[in-house]
């Protein structure tokens, strides 16, 4: 009891240091074209954690002692930079979508999910961690584009499981021109980014425990025609979000040129807004063709690492240019042999993985700008079902949203080696 009093009046007195300005020895600043923390530089290996605020919830789909857990663990093994989803949008029970969703419809949100987000941060802060929120989707596994079209009365938002991929991508292809969708997520934007944490008492615009606000997972314009919207667009949201918090950094999310029509030029207007604070990249070897189930090692492995490196050091042109920092905040790679089962060995994933650890090392020994990365995802302790291969209600949650195979591309705590090759960078990193 007495160490929570504690923790409390300390919040108490951050939140009063806070209200004249930022605590800028607690806050992830940029300078120079680099992050900083406490002054020094600030690079990192850390991970995707989607459903942190749902384990943080009292209600459906909650287990705090699990996430007490997870932390715990990440935290042991260097892993101190999180990127969570603050979403799920539209009403739960649709197929392969997230559940339980944070907005049931429009400014309807299930407040044991808002206290989950809280807890998680709170107990993040306790762990001097950091949180990338990231507040949209272009994909349908949480809702996103496809539920704020459909809420705008564009119609009936398909899914691509069953209404098939063209169909899907044609629909949210409507996002960057319709006004009323856009003004509904703005209003989320405002509900989150507002927001007092209950447990620390913090406005989140005060909060260390918050690294970055990200506009959204993935964000595209889904069509040449639409790049000049999705710009403007994406420039008005960044400045709702500058608007309302001063103190945190803002990204965008973006895959970088897979994700902005393979137009470089499109990623670095995209990124050269003053709102903007770094560069986001993503790299999919299996998405995009780099890879298959069937051909995971050898040389498609190494044409994956070259290809990468390659697309890396394209977008680290760009940020020379513009002068901003790059995290690679996605990337997967499948467990041998397409297994899904945590009992299955990761020898290619884990020869991936060095090859991106030591580029962000390499780049980060010369005082680069490659800032850190997040992999893809964190399974923990998670124990999937040996019934099914997609998530069903009342599964344990895995790093793998509910439209992927749960184990595709999660990390577990049992992944000995990959997790041993996490310590090493994030030591090296440290020195």
């Amino acid at each position: 009891m007495k160490k929570r009093s504690l923790f409390l009046l300390a919040c108490c007195l951050a939140a009063a240091s806070c209200s004249t300005g930022p605590l800028d020895s607690q806050f992830v600043t940029i300078r120079n074209s680099r992050f900083e923390l406490g002054g020094q530089p600030y690079s990192y290996i850390g991970t995707n954690f989607w459903y942190g605020a749902v384990l943080g919830s009292h209600g459906k789909g909650g287990n705090r002692k699990r996430l007490l857990q997870e932390l715990d663990l990440l935290h042991e093994n260097g892993i101190d930079n999180l990127r969570i989803l603050v979403g799920g949008d539209g009403p739960d029970g649709i197929p392969s979508r997230i559940e339980p969703t944070l907005q049931k419809a429009p400014g309807e949100y299930d407040d044991a999910l808002l206290d989950g987000l809280d807890f998680l941060l709170a107990e993040m802060g306790k762990r001097d961690m950091k949180a990338v929120l990231y507040l949209n989707n272009s994909w349908e596994w949480s809702g996103g584009y496809s539920q704020y079209l459909e809420w705008a009365g564009a119609g009936k938002a398909p899914i691509p499981a069953i209404d098939g991929w063209n169909a899907f991508s044609e629909y949210v292809t409507q996002y960057a021109r319709n006004p009323r969708a856009q003004e509904l997520f703005a209003d989320h934007v405002r509900k989150i980014v507002s927001r007092t944490n209950r447990y620390t008492h913090l406005p989140y615009a005060n909060d260390p425990a918050i690294m970055a606000w990200q506009i959204g997972n993935e964000p595209r314009a889904f069509s040449p025609e639409n790049k000049e919207l999705f710009l403007k667009w994406m420039s008005e949201i960044s400045a709702l979000i500058r608007e309302l918090d001063p103190n945190h950094l803002i990204s965008t999310g973006s895959e970088g040129k897979a994700g902005c029509e393979g137009d470089l030029d499109l990623v670095e207007r995209l990124h050269a807004d003053p709102n903007i604070d770094y560069m986001t990249i993503h790299i999919w070897p299996l998405n995009w063709g780099w890879i298959s189930p069937e051909a995971l090692d050898g040389d498609r492995l190494r044409q994956a690492i070259e290809n990468s490196r390659e697309y890396i050091d394209e977008h680290l042109q760009v940020a020379r240019k513009i002068g901003k920092p790059v995290v690679l905040e996605e990337f997967g790679y499948p467990r041998d042999g397409f297994s899904f089962s945590k009992e299955s060995s990761t020898d290619s994933r884990d020869r991936y993985y060095k090859a991106i650890f030591d580029c962000v090392l390499e780049h980060y020994a010369r005082g680069g700008l490659f800032a850190g990365c997040n992999f893809w995802g964190w399974g923990g302790l998670a124990q999937p079902s040996s019934d099914h291969v997609y998530w069903q209600h009342g599964d344990d949650y895995t790093g793998d949203p509910a439209q992927e195979q749960q184990g595709l591309n999660s990390v577990f705590a049992c992944d000995s080696s990959t997790l041993s090759l996490v310590r090493r960078l994030t030591w090296q990193l440290s020195r």
